[in-house]
């Protein structure tokens, strides 16, 4: 594994992390990049699929550069592996001309462009990864005007749902416990009729920023209705859920001993595991933790 600046620092560095297994095309990607003269390439090489696992999740890059044919990955399977991990890196495929089909599959599934191996030059080279830059960041921008709230900046129901299906995948295939909470907001109906929409936009806010404080950044929250919430907690076992919605509630208690508060913040909330042994779909989930929810909503009444 090698990595270098391919120019001076006083200019635009792209970090590319190039996963391929041939020292000879390895040696001439970079080569190609260190021609480029508006920008600075910093190029990291890696011959394993198994190896990039463990970079992309150490270290952040603009670009992927794959090699679909690995020692420990071959075919489509390989642009996959990698895309389901880093869906919002853009990924450009190098393909051997038998494999330009392959090519095309994976740009249908995600990946920015494919460059066929023997065709490639430095212009070519560099531009496809500024487009492919260009074009990633604007679908993550498009992407999140349609997936969040508009009012609390969680993800929506579509976001939330989109994501989430996305992470039961990877741990229906890598493996891994996770945890789902359902909650509802207790009283946003009287907060509403005795004090106005307006206060019930506020104590939603209120919710959401709880909610953020309490969950790690990684754990995926939405809000899926007019007073209802999702959390998917990822690597996590039922001990370690409890423990967060022990610290949910505390955080409550808290913001409602504040003084001056004309309404009170109180959620019922429900819980439903995911075990990759028993992979269930994430609307299974939903349902279970709702009906968990309802009963603790029932018994506070």
């Amino acid at each position: 594994m090698t990595a270098q600046p391919l120019k001076p620092q006083n200019i635009d560095v792209i970090r590319v992390l190039l996963i391929e297994d041939n020292p000879g095309d390895a040696r001439l990607i970079r080569e190609m990049l260190s021609e480029a003269e508006d920008f600075s390439f910093f190029l990291e090489c890696i011959d394993r699929i198994s190896t990039s696992f463990e970079r992309l999740s150490e270290e952040d890059y603009d670009v992927i550069l794959l090699d679909l044919s690995l020692p420990d990955s071959h075919g489509f399977e390989t642009f996959t592996k990698i895309h389901s991990q880093q869906p919002d890196v853009p990924i450009i495929v190098l393909t051997g001309i038998d494999d330009k089909n392959l090519g095309r599959k994976a740009v249908q599934k995600g990946a920015q462009d494919y460059l066929v191996k023997g065709r490639v030059e430095p212009n070519l080279l560099s531009r496809s990864i500024l487009y492919a830059i260009d074009r990633q960041r604007m679908i993550k921008r498009l992407r999140s005007l349609s997936l969040k709230d508009n009012l609390t900046g969680l993800f929506n129901r579509r976001g939330f749902l989109s994501m989430a299906e996305q992470q039961l995948r990877m741990a229906d295939r890598l493996g891994g416990e996770m945890v789902l909470f359902f909650a509802d907001f207790d009283n946003l109906k009287d907060i509403n009729d005795s004090l106005g929409h307006h206060h019930g936009d506020l104590a939603l806010i209120e919710i959401a920023e709880i909610l953020r404080t309490t969950f790690r950044q990684s754990d995926i929250i939405g809000r899926i209705g007019g007073d209802e919430f999702a959390i998917l907690i990822i690597k996590s076992s039922k001990m370690k859920a409890e423990i967060l919605v022990q610290r949910l509630e505390e955080k409550l208690v808290y913001r409602n001993a504040e003084k001056g508060r004309k309404y009170t913040l109180s959620l019922s909330i429900g819980m439903s595991l995911f075990d990759p042994k028993k992979p269930q779909k994430i609307h299974e989930l939903l349902n279970l933790a709702d009906r968990e929810m309802y009963e603790q909503k029932r018994s506070k009444k």
